[in-house]
């Protein structure tokens, strides 16, 4: 049985690898082109999905991650916005 599920991907690069990451499944993957960590992503989401039913525990880590079951159907959290956001941290000074 295949369903769809749309689900925020973050993708970012760190250095010279891609890092794609998913703050609804808490999952995150690594490659050295855009194209690559998109179908490592798509593979960790179906790993995810595997593993979690294999071990029967889907419904309660979905829930911990703030999913909702609507109608039999799983709804991640709703992404409110993603964007940059500027913090002035103040930090102390080192001792050498």
């Amino acid at each position: 049985m295949k369903i769809d599920i749309n689900i925020p991907v973050t993708i970012f690069k760190e250095g010279k690898y891609f890092i794609a990451h998913s703050s609804v499944l808490d999952l995150s993957t690594s490659a050295e082109t855009f194209e690559k960590v998109q179908v490592r992503f798509r593979q960790a989401v179906e790993i995810f999905f595997e593993e979690t039913i294999r071990k029967n525990t889907l419904d309660e880590v979905l829930l911990g991650l703030g999913w909702r079951k609507i109608n039999k159907n799983w709804s991640p959290p709703p992404l409110i916005s993603c964007h940059p956001e500027k913090v002035r941290v103040n930090l102390p000074k080192c001792r050498i």
